[in-house]
């Protein structure tokens, strides 16, 4: 029999901005502590999971996450239970903060399916000015919708044989695909964080340090929520010097912010080339939608050096296996020019005034260039790095180099696989037709039925 949803205890705590922070209790007679518990008694006696059952029904698992976990530092054993976080409400850059870690697990809202008419801008700066510009910028967003819409209907009018319903889907994703760019990364989104309790208090200890006083707040929200639905395993003890050690890359290597080029530059260098021949059978006789052996990673890594709009960076970030950098929003690189091509040309005469403004606003405001990205539209260009070894790499270009992928990303993804298969002549499993419009892109979507 199902239960209903107010037997179940999640644990749930409220932010400052409105955004609240909920911990997923799924009514577990074993819950994650336990569990953890369990795992590390298995592993360090031989009594059988029966035995340390009855350990667990008798005395529980408190005492031991406290003293075992907690109190002697044996990290191990939070690896061993997990626990989902849901935070809702929260700017694009503090959800970017979350999930730059390469063992997040989880899932954010595709803005895509977002009301962004009503859905809340969060202002850093807590004025009305703030909040002026941020409105402005949600008028421009849902003026430029219609003409956007009606301009791909013309561009791609229906086929014989479609479906109506999907064909509007289509069209409506690659409506949001364009004017997304005129979103601030202030607009409010949410996420599903599925963790270990480990990185659950590796990520907050550096997250409570965060230049942002947003995520900083998030942070504590996490870890209040967490020590109320997991009491014994959050009382960490946390040196001085350690505390101190994160303000020092908060407050100065965070951010990646150098000028970086107008088409990517891969590093080479790292690559041996002679290690790489001994797997010219693996790289030839690799079928599609199959990625190489993790093993082939040893024969050295790729730095990558890339321009691209903050919208579409946040894909790639979603990439764990490779290893990369937060990069700042500004104004500084300009508008990608992808977005501007393809507005219909009564919102593009517009734009470069409405981006205007916003500059001019964002100055006037006199807060900080990390506090300015709240205002600042997510079609702006930002300066990246990662660093991947070839599997990592050659699988997040065969994943971006797709139709179905955004056309900016597409892009940046389709120059770094030619530069690969140029320097390495590695064979690439891509999209034959990348930047065509599929009506396909419809039926891409999570629905209850």
């Amino acid at each position: 029999m199902a239960r209903e949803l107010s037997d179940l205890k999640h644990t749930a705590v409220s932010l400052k901005n409105g955004g609240e922070v909920i911990i997923l209790d799924t009514g577990s007679v074993i819950n994650a502590e336990a569990e953890a518990m369990l795992q590390a008694l298995h592993s360090r006696s031989t009594g059988g999971l029966r035995n340390h059952l009855e350990i667990l029904a008798e005395k529980g698992a408190d005492n031991f996450m406290e003293k075992f976990y907690v109190g002697y530092g044996h990290h191990s054993i939070g690896d061993c239970g997990d626990t989902t976080i849901f935070v809702e409400g929260i700017s694009m850059p503090a959800v970017k903060a979350v999930q730059d870690n390469p063992l997040f697990r989880g899932q954010e809202s595709s803005t895509r399916y977002l009301d962004f008419s009503r859905q809340p801008f969060i202002d850093p700066t807590k004025t009305k000015e703030g909040n002026s510009l941020l409105e402005k910028q949600r008028q421009f967003y849902i003026d430029a919708q219609e003409p956007t819409r009606a301009h791909l209907k013309e561009l791609h009018p229906i086929k014989e044989g479609e479906k109506k319903s999907i064909y509007k889907k289509a069209i409506d994703a690659r409506t949001f695909d364009i004017t997304r760019s005129l979103l601030p990364a202030g607009a409010a989104t949410n996420f599903a964080w599925h963790t270990d309790l480990r990185q659950a208090s590796d990520k907050i200890l550096f997250l409570k340090h965060h230049p942002l006083p947003e995520v900083r707040e998030i942070a504590s929200g996490i870890k209040e929520a967490l020590k109320k639905h997991h009491p014994h395993s959050f009382g960490h003890e946390i040196p001085d010097a350690t505390e101190s050690y994160q303000d020092l890359i908060a407050e100065n290597y965070y951010y990646h912010d150098p000028e970086s080029p107008d088409e990517p530059i891969i590093d080479f260098k790292n690559i041996d080339l002679i290690e790489l021949k001994k797997f010219n059978d693996l790289l030839s006789k690799r079928p599609p939608k199959t990625g190489l052996p993790k093993f082939v990673g040893q024969i050295g890594t790729l730095d990558v050096r890339y321009r691209l709009d903050f919208g579409s960076f946040r894909d790639v970030q979603r990439h764990r296996a490779i290893t990369q950098r937060m990069p700042l929003l500004t104004t500084d690189l300009g508008f990608n020019q992808w977005y501007i091509d393809n507005l219909p040309e009564t919102v593009r005469e517009k734009l470069p005034g409405h981006l205007e403004m916003i500059k001019k606003s964002i100055t006037d405001f006199k807060v900080s260039r990390e506090l300015q990205q709240y205002f600042i539209p997510i079609g702006y260009n930002t300066s990246n790095r990662f660093t991947g070894d070839l599997p990592a790499t050659v699988y997040m270009v065969e994943i971006r180099d797709s139709r179905f992928v955004h056309p900016t990303l597409q892009k940046v993804a389709h120059n770094i696989g030619e530069q690969i298969t140029g320097k390495l002549g590695i064979r690439l499993n891509v999209d034959p037709e990348p930047n065509s419009f599929d009506i396909k892109r419809g039926e891409q979507d999570i629905v209850t039925k």
